[in-house]
């Protein structure tokens, strides 16, 4: 893997070695500024995009980018994710089965969802951010279960995803997907569970160093009385349960309660920095420039955490135009997957295969690792996560349908039950390209994820009719210049697939 970086660094290094010309104030930013901006706050661009971007100078292109967030998903939610929870303790053992087999099939949907979302969305940047909160504020559908509260995290979220973030705070610390995963929903006077009160110090707000475990203790009885009722999911404050007593948290005391102790975290100079920080590390490089980065924390500040605020600072700073910024981040499962389709503007139906895709990558949608998220950066490529990586994008480009339609020589669609023995091995097959969670689907959503591959292609004459020549072709693929440069005479399909499969390709 050391080696790999270092090819790709190399690459890098060889491309920037005369520094570009820089870009007046006003002037059109050009291609290269356009899809760096596209690639970092979205998923990939389609050429059209990245055009359209080109013509706007950078402060323009920051301007419109920022405007264009939407609070409101434009794909409508699964119906399945709405339907009434179940309580698994007035189960018997078949039926509790059954029921997580159920709520399986719901995660499956809710993670299409997501991902056509993300295909379809006239809104990147807000898709962008939402991820970015759920790897921020983590909770998981391996512990939560039901679909349906993984889902309303998910909207809320989005909702305040270029908001406020204090009010993006209180609102999460209410959340009932949060309240169950971190136990704040069974914590309770005289028995309180630090969990949330740890994470929300940690991970949420100030970060390692910036508290004390007395802090955590006290804090905890703080946030005693938020529960979740069973019957509907929704949140649920129980005042008997509530320890109104004196308090001290961060040298402040009182006889606080939790939305008490969030505005004492928010206060704190340090939640600014936290915050900024890890915007910089998803929108600019691993490694923040502290001059730069404390103009983003203060205007964080002194906008009382408008994160649209400090987003407009951080994609104006110096670094993230910078030419040794570029191609210096790994893509993620969802970057990878999401950002090939709407890079070659592969029309993509129904995203159910791709939601097993990025979970065979590392990046099981509603169901980060543990409470610190995905850890990201070099982490997202091992030995095996490579090869699947480079079996997906081969996949991609095979330019032919995958699968064979699931039908009669009439027409009329089958079910599983009614397909040859050959199809079902067909369908078998997707499920071990998939992995044992595709195994897991049933019936109708077996064919399903045959048929939604089958629908899935690439128009490869179409897109490069865009392209003037070999090297534009490779800029509108690669953040740097190819690690090995394709053959001369290399002409359509084969030409895209040689630059989708080069290292340089896993940046961004």
């Amino acid at each position: 893997m050391k080696t790999l970086l270092a090819a790709i660094l190399l690459a890098a290094s060889i491309l920037f070695a005369t520094p570009p010309l820089a870009v007046a104030a006003g002037a059109s930013m050009g291609e290269a500024d356009a899809r760096h901006l596209l690639n970092r706050t979205g998923f990939g661009a389609t050429p059209a995009e990245v055009a359209a971007y080109a013509r706007l100078s950078r402060e323009e292109g920051v301007r419109q980018r920022l405007a264009g967030f939407s609070g409101r998903p434009q794909v409508t939610p699964p119906e399945v994710a709405f339907e009434p929870l179940h309580r698994a303790r007035q189960l018997g053992e078949e039926e509790k089965k059954a029921a997580l087999r159920a709520e399986f099939q719901k995660g499956a949907e809710i993670r299409a969802w997501w991902l056509q979302e993300m295909l379809q969305t006239p809104s990147p940047l807000s898709e962008r951010m939402t991820l970015f909160w759920h790897n921020h504020f983590v909770s998981s559908q391996q512990k939560v279960k039901p679909a349906r509260l993984m889902l309303d995290q998910n909207l809320l979220l989005r909702r305040h995803a270029l908001g406020n973030f204090g009010v993006l705070l209180h609102a999460v610390a209410r959340d009932p997907a949060m309240l169950v995963y971190l136990d704040g929903a069974t914590s309770r006077r005289g028995q309180p569970n630090e969990n949330f009160a740890r994470e929300v110090m940690e991970l949420f707000t100030l970060g390692e160093g910036h508290y004390a475990e007395r802090d955590i203790k006290e804090a905890a009885r703080a946030f005693t009385g938020w529960s979740v009722d069973r019957e509907t999911g929704t949140y649920l404050w129980r005042p008997q349960a509530h320890d109104d007593g004196e308090k001290s948290v961060l040298g402040r005391q009182g006889r606080f309660d939790g939305d008490a102790v969030l505005d004492i975290l928010l206060a704190q100079p340090a939640c600014a920095e936290f915050i900024a920080g890890k915007l910089w590390r998803e929108f600019v490089s691993p490694q923040p420039e502290p001059k730069e980065l404390a103009h983003v924390a203060v205007r964080l500040r002194e906008t009382g955490y408008d994160i649209r605020a400090a987003l407009a600072v951080l994609l104006s700073t110096r670094a993230f135009w910078a030419p040794e910024n570029r191609g210096v981040l790994v893509k993620s499962p969802v970057d990878l997957v999401v950002g090939s389709a709407r890079t070659l503007d592969i029309r993509v139906p129904d995203a159910l295969p791709l939601a097993f895709t990025v979970r065979n990558l590392g990046q099981d949608l509603f169901a980060p690792p543990n409470v610190k998220g995905w850890p990201g950066g070099d982490a997202w490529i091992n030995a095996s996560t490579l090869l699947a990586r480079k079996a997906f994008i081969e996949r991609l480009l095979r330019n032919e349908r995958l699968v064979a339609p699931m039908a009669r020589a009439d027409g009329v669609e089958m079910d599983y039950e009614q397909g040859s023995r050959q199809q079902r091995q067909r369908v078998r097959d997707l499920r071990e390209e998939f992995g044992k969670g595709a195994g897991r689907l049933e019936g109708d959503a077996r064919l399903r994820m045959a048929q939604a591959l089958s629908d899935i292609r690439f128009d490869s004459a179409a897109w490069l009719a865009g392209f003037p020549d070999h090297a534009a072709v490779a800029r509108a693929l690669l953040p740097v210049v190819p690690v090995v440069p394709p053959a001369a005479d290399l002409q359509g399909l084969a030409l895209v697939r040689t630059l989708a499969l080069d290292p340089a390709y896993q940046l961004k």
